[in-house]
């Protein structure tokens, strides 16, 4: 049993913090591991909060603005994460999820590259429902999962647009999308090991808005629409115990961002226009692999240290480059049946250029950049 209670604490906080820092727009990813856990009712919410820092070192070769260089352009996220899962019957599990699976945030203190973007952000949150079908086979359990989910869209652009003349557009978009999850694990519980495959959609978007244009004879409003895809995944999980009160775990996650290509938007008003280019793109898919050992102090305290490399997924269009991610977490037991589970970790974002010959933006440069990731959620079960 004190094996069991490391895996989760080790695989829930490497997770956590993971995640946060994977490649692309990844984010959160929905608690489906609370499904494995004893109890008849279990209830986990947490936060991760991620402080990213990374430096323009040259700009767009078009844009001849030096105020770019020297400057950070990204900025600080949270990504909240909330799970509850009832034990249906001795063989059947039904959970229902909640986290932020994908986002972005950067802003530039003078207009940045063709498009003039000064502040862009988007969240995608996930509202998630997974069930786990539990069989024994040999010593332990093999389970069958299967859910669905809804992705809710929000995104933000401020730029000051070239050919538009240099003048404000300020856009805002929403939307939502349907999707689904399905896997297998097998587990021996006694010693803690555990193997789980799990497959998750892609989704599409279809975003629709409003939007203004600033104009010296006043302000124009406009009717904006978006159009993106969202990458399907698939992620192997392994943990088992090793030897007493120790405990190794890993995994490694394919990533289709290739789907990923540009960010196409359109508006309509008194003015008509569209750019298919505001955002390139052209995205690699993306691998992320992590391990760890976690071992407990005694019943009521254990930790974890990890390692995890992401390939990153630039290919010459953009700045999401390899990163690699140091982190450790501790778990603890209170008097009253709860478990508090903290994280942190720091992340090396390794340097990028845009260099691709029809890349709107080339010349544009970053240089090795820090992430600090912190990150704290409390269970309790009944």
């Amino acid at each position: 049993m004190r094996h069991f209670r490391i895996a989760s604490a080790a695989v829930l906080i490497a997770g956590s913090v993971g995640a946060a820092q994977a490649g692309g727009f990844s984010r959160g990813t929905a608690d489906t591991d609370i499904l494995f856990e004893d109890g008849k009712i279990n209830f986990r919410a947490g936060v991760t909060v991620v402080v990213p820092t990374q430096e323009i070192t040259s700009a767009p070769a078009l844009q001849g603005t030096p105020g770019l260089v020297g400057s950070d352009y990204l900025g600080t996220y949270a990504i909240p994460s909330g799970a509850v899962k009832v034990r249906v019957s001795e063989n059947l599990s039904c959970a229902g999820t909640y986290t932020d699976a994908y986002g972005a945030a950067s802003g530039y203190v003078v207009p940045y590259g063709f498009s003039g973007k000064t502040h862009e952000v988007f969240t995608i949150t996930e509202f998630g429902a997974t069930c786990a079908v539990f069989f024994d086979v040999g010593k332990g359990r093999f389970s069958v999962l299967g859910g669905g989910f809804v992705e809710r869209f929000k995104y933000e652009l401020r730029s000051n647009p070239v050919p538009l003349g240099g003048l404000p557009l300020n856009i805002d978009l929403s939307s939502n999308a349907p999707g689904w999850r399905a896997g297998v694990a097998y587990e021996i519980p006694e010693i803690a090991f555990r193997t789980q495959l799990m497959y998750r959609s892609g989704t599409d978007h279809d975003a629709d808005g409003s939007g203004t244009f600033g104009h010296p004879l006043g302000t124009i409003p406009l009717v904006a629409t978006g159009r993106g895809k969202l990458p399907q995944s698939v992620e192997l999980k392994v943990q088992s115990g090793i030897a007493p009160g120790w405990l190794a775990f890993g995994s490694v996650k394919w990533t289709d961002w290739s789907v990923n290509e540009t960010l196409d938007l359109s508006f309509s008003g008194p003015i008509v226009g569209t750019n298919d280019s505001l955002n390139q793109y052209y995205w690699k898919d993306g691998w992320t692999i992590t391990g760890g050992i976690a071992h407990a102090f005694n019943e009521n305290i254990s930790g974890l240290a990890s390692v995890t490399w992401d390939s990153g997924v630039a290919t010459g269009y953009d700045f999401r480059s390899d990163k690699w991610l140091f982190a450790a977490g501790v778990s603890v037991k209170d008097a009253m049946g709860g478990e508090l589970r903290l994280g942190g970790g720091v992340s090396y974002l390794t340097s990028a250029t845009i260099d691709a010959v029809d890349a709107i933006n080339r010349g544009a440069a970053a240089d090795s950049g820090w992430a600090g990731i912190v990150s704290a959620n409390y269970k309790i079960k009944w």
